[in-house]
């Protein structure tokens, strides 16, 4: 293999493809990166046997082959070089030869055979959208996944795609998240699939050109995006989704405007007020007013208001207040719409747009005793 590249564009395939290079691999083939010269085509791919990625950019090939190097050893070594180009030679599958200017490197390498194959996409459905409307379904329903939850299936967000709509669903049992798109796709296809968060996260970071068009590729067992010179592919998380239909709220007996931005920050003040044990604040709603406070024996007490059109009698209940901002981070519009029946079912957040959040109440006598539990550790030094 021989084959010229520019550095300023090897370096920003890096920085797309870099992530994937799993930390602590399975097997040691995978801390390596599949460098192939095709085509007029320099084409970097990595997997950790969930997710890969595969990217291409144009160089000057003189001689087309294929090497494995370490990753980390090969980004760092580009990455420090000041050449406006690089050339990269095989004379053997065991070693690499880096020449830029007049500085010459050499790399062991592996074979090409030894790298995993990347799945074939072939027989897969497609559906096309553009990169701003999938990043905004990804992300808005992705931060209410969980990160490490037992239920393996949470860890991971539901796309089902019916009656040519495609949902996003994530929740972590605690928060929810959901949001519906059109999909151009055959009106009697119907599929669902548990995407990683992982590779949520990756394609949301890949994804630079809002006004790109992408293409969606599904099959029972894997899903891949595709974008000009990026493929991204991840195998699919196996099990049954929970259903969460049922702790969404249907007709909310209340339903109260509050201004977001003012929300937001009043929240992230009486956040201070919290402890670490118990992050919770009360919400209590009376005539036209919205009252948050925290208290904590730690730290003191904190108490803020806003205006809200409620009317109703005084209801008090009680949320983590970081869940609640996560929810208003993803929220549109000037104002949200949060309903509810009581203190103790989930509260829904809404905006004009097709996004639903759901948020569990902390129970307030629960709330109450780790306060006092707090108190009474702070009087008496040896309670445990």
């Amino acid at each position: 293999m021989k084959v010229v590249i520019s550095k300023e564009e090897i370096v920003s395939l890096i920085g797309k493809i870099q992530s994937i290079v799993a930390s602590k691999p399975a097997i040691p083939i995978l801390s390596n990166v599949l460098i192939e010269a095709i085509d007029g085509q320099l084409i970097v791919s990595a997997t950790d046997l969930t997710v890969s990625m595969r990217c291409y950019i144009e160089g000057k090939v003189i001689e087309e082959g294929a090497i494995a190097l370490p990753a980390r050893r090969f980004f760092q070594l580009v990455r420090e070089i000041t050449s406006s180009q690089i050339k990269i030679t095989t004379t053997s599958n065991e070693q690499a030869e880096i020449t830029a200017g007049n500085s010459i490197f050499k790399i062991h390498s592996l074979p090409k055979e030894e790298f995993p194959t990347l799945p074939d996409l072939s027989s897969a459905i497609q559906v096309s959208l553009t990169a701003s409307s999938l990043k905004e379904l990804l992300s808005r329903s992705s931060f209410s996944a969980a990160r490490e939850d037992s239920r393996y299936v949470l860890n991971g967000i539901l796309l089902k795609i019916e009656n040519q709509k495609m949902t996003f669903i994530g929740t972590d049992g605690k928060r929810l998240a959901k949001i519906m798109a059109d999909a151009n796709i055959d009106p009697s296809f119907q599929g669902s699939y548990i995407i990683p968060l992982k590779a949520v996260e990756e394609m949301v970071k890949t994804i630079d050109d809002p006004e790109a068009e992408i293409s969606l590729n599904l099959m029972h067992d894997k899903i891949s995006i595709e974008k000009s010179n990026l493929t991204l592919i991840t195998k699919l998380l196996s099990g049954q989704y929970p259903d969460v239909e049922r702790v969404i709220p249907e007709n909310p007996q209340m339903n109260i405007r509050l201004h977001r931005e003012e929300l937001i920050t009043l929240l992230r003040q009486v956040a201070l007020f919290t402890a670490d044990t118990s992050s919770s604040v009360r919400f209590i709603f009376e005539q036209g007013q919205l009252t948050l406070m925290a208290t904590s024996s730690e730290i003191g007490e904190g108490t803020v208001m806003m205006p809200a059109d409620y009317s109703g009698e005084r209801l008090e209940i009680a949320f983590n207040p970081y869940y609640f901002l996560d929810i208003l981070k993803h929220s549109k519009d000037e104002t949200i719409q949060f309903s509810i029946d009581d203190a103790f079912n989930p509260g829904k957040i809404t905006d004009s747009t097709s996004a639903i959040f759901v948020i569990m109440p902390m129970r307030l006598n629960e709330v109450q005793a780790k306060v006092s539990q707090e108190d009474h550790a702070s009087e008496n030094p040896a309670y445990t």
